[in-house]
């Protein structure tokens, strides 16, 4: 099974996870504008118990998604780096694809939160493109 190893910007935290994602999606809520500074965030969904923080401790952030459940950003406390929030309605994690040693193999499957995009986002085409998030998900 395919071993996938990431870090913070410093080193200070490292984590790994085995299997590929469950999904990766484009998520351009608010809350992920403001915490990457940009028009989106890049997340491999990854179930809870295949993640392990393998080097130092991240600290938290917590806030209430709109699903009513908790979504707890993990990042380094020394640079600062978001490494991933986990979704508990969803019970995984949304690793940013960005942290990821080699991220060039992973792309997009969705686009969530569009609505909530600023009018200058540029969407790729041909990927499942949602408001909000799809049927089914966040409740």
């Amino acid at each position: 099974m395919k071993k996938y190893e990431g870090k913070c910007g410093c080193g200070n935290i490292e984590y790994d996870f085995e299997g590929e994602p469950i999904n990766s999606a484009f998520c351009y809520c608010r809350e992920c504008q403001t915490h990457t500074g940009s028009d989106k965030w890049f997340g491999l969904w990854v179930p809870l118990d295949k993640l392990n923080f393998t080097k130092g401790t991240p600290s938290t952030y917590t806030r209430i998604g709109d699903s009513g459940k908790d979504i707890s950003l993990k990042f380094c406390s020394k640079c600062a780096t978001a490494l991933c929030a986990e979704v508990t309605v969803g019970n995984f994690y949304s690793v940013a694809a960005s942290t990821i040693i080699s991220p060039n193999k992973f792309t997009p499957q969705m686009l969530i939160y569009t609505a909530s995009a600023p009018n200058w986002a540029v969407f790729p085409e041909g990927v499942l493109k949602f408001d909000v998030l799809p049927p089914g998900m966040g409740a």
